[in-house]
């Protein structure tokens, strides 16, 4: 399976300038296509099985149908999972191992064994549980610098705000003084005027040139993130203030210029409201005292 196809069903999306035109106040390149067609991102069996296995519960029904599809898509993040992608992010440069790649093959053994269990078959569960925990235990050991704080990728410092996903998807529980330095690091020194960056550019080999916005979604996440560890007052303030930038239509774009408040990049993107939504919804539960100890992980375990 490739991460896009084109509208058609294409699976060749080659990517091309347009160098007789420019973009939005003159930006360049103008590209066609897509080169990240041709990547390995490795978080997206995560992402599909934390969805099913969120849909599954709430339900208590897991159809036959589905189940070879869903063993599939563990079996390749387990497969995978060693090996380093382009990340998120659909990074330019050189692959590397991104630890919220890392974090979503952990995901997708978690998630999977969750739903082996649920589909009756015991073995497979505590077989994909301890896949779980070798990945986990890889990541604690190599993603984390010297002062505690999960780094972008191994065997570097720099900070990613993907990493807020960690307390999110349940990787280690909030109070997990590693989350904490983790979620505190990006809130101080990955933002600008209080607002999220993926990363910074001069840091960070994305093959591309010159500065960008703040990302929506990032700074939900760190709403959601700091609600986790506890820092409520904090979380409610840049929930207000995002809140505040959207558009007349209460809309966001991918990007927000920091300074002025516009709204750049792809508007508007279904990834931000989402996030929004989920960051409100942390925002209210907390102020209403709900408890979060339920969310903390645990392996999966015979009746």
């Amino acid at each position: 399976m490739q991460i896009m196809y084109g509208l058609g069903g294409e699976k060749e999306l080659e990517e091309r300038t347009l160098d007789h035109l420019n973009g939005y106040e003159g930006a360049r390149p103008v590209r066609v296509g897509n080169a990240a067609y041709k990547q390995n991102q490795h978080d997206v069996w995560g992402a599909m099985l934390d969805s099913v296995y969120l849909h599954t519960k709430s339900r208590d029904y897991l159809p036959d149908l589905v189940w070879p599809t869903l063993k599939r898509a563990v079996e390749c993040a387990l497969e995978n999972w060693r090996s380093p992608d382009r990340g998120i992010w659909e990074m330019r440069g050189e692959p590397k191992h991104y630890t919220s790649s890392k974090v979503m093959c952990w995901v997708a053994a978690d998630r999977g064994a969750r739903l082996a269990y649920l589909h009756g078959d015991r073995e497979l569960s505590r077989r994909w549980q301890r896949a779980a925990d070798d990945i986990r235990a890889d990541i604690c050991e190599h993603a984390v610098d010297e002062r505690g704080v999960f780094t972008q990728h191994y065997g570097t410092t720099t900070l990613d705000a993907s990493v807020l996903l960690m307390p999110l998807v349940r990787f280690l529980p909030p109070t997990d003084e590693r989350v904490r330095a983790t979620v505190l690091a990006v809130a101080d020194e990955l933002t600008e005027d209080g607002l999220v960056l993926r990363y910074r550019v001069t840091e960070t080999d994305d093959g591309l040139s010159g500065e960008e916005g703040t990302f929506t979604i990032c700074s939900f996440w760190l709403v959601s993130a700091l609600v986790e560890i506890g820092e409520i007052t904090r979380a409610r303030q840049l929930c207000e203030k995002l809140l505040s930038y959207a558009s007349p239509l209460q809309l966001y774009a991918e990007e927000i210029d920091p300074h002025s408040g516009r709204h750049l990049g792809n508007f508007p993107q279904a990834f931000s409201h989402l996030a929004l939504i989920n960051a409100v919804m942390h925002v209210i539960q907390a102020e209403m005292g709900e408890d979060y100890s339920e969310f903390v992980p645990h392996g999966v375990q015979d009746p």
